[in-house]
């Protein structure tokens, strides 16, 4: 992957600090789009439009709100921008493998069980079965 983006509100702002602290330790790069302090008031919408500008770019992101939704909804907005909201690791591989997403969202939940999607999904590349190929090519003439 090229650079890891992370973005979260308020409500996933906690666990996007300690992901932080574990992909410092991996020696894994990341660019943290906000929230960068605690504010109650802030909308989830921002750092989803951060984060797809970045990705945009080629980049992938990780987002982080109360229920994930809200993220995945204002990140796919953004042409280009594939965000797959995801409830355990083995979404997170499918995710990769059939839709190549890029931009895993995810709730406010345990840090052990972010930990395993989060690296179930930076490890796992896109299959280029043509069926998976055939379908995101279609997804694309939406976006046009």
């Amino acid at each position: 992957m090229t650079k890891l983006i992370l973005g979260a509100d308020h409500k996933g702002f906690k666990l996007k600090e300690k992901l932080k602290k574990v992909l410092d330790k991996q020696e894994i790069e990341y660019v943290d789009v906000g929230a960068k302090k605690l504010d109650p008031k802030d909308d989830y919408v921002d750092f989803a439009k951060k984060a797809a500008k970045h990705v945009q770019k080629g980049n992938y992101a990780v987002l982080i709100c109360g229920s994930g939704i809200g993220m995945s909804i204002a990140a796919n907005k953004h042409k280009g921008v594939y965000a797959a909201l995801v409830k355990d690791a083995k979404e997170a591989k499918l995710s990769r493998q059939h839709n190549n997403s890029n931009v895993l969202c995810i709730n406010n939940m345990p840090l052990a069980k972010a930990q395993k999607i989060v690296k179930a999904w930076v490890e796992t590349p896109f299959s280029n079965e043509p069926r998976h190929k055939r379908r995101i090519t279609k997804i694309k003439r939406i976006e046009k």
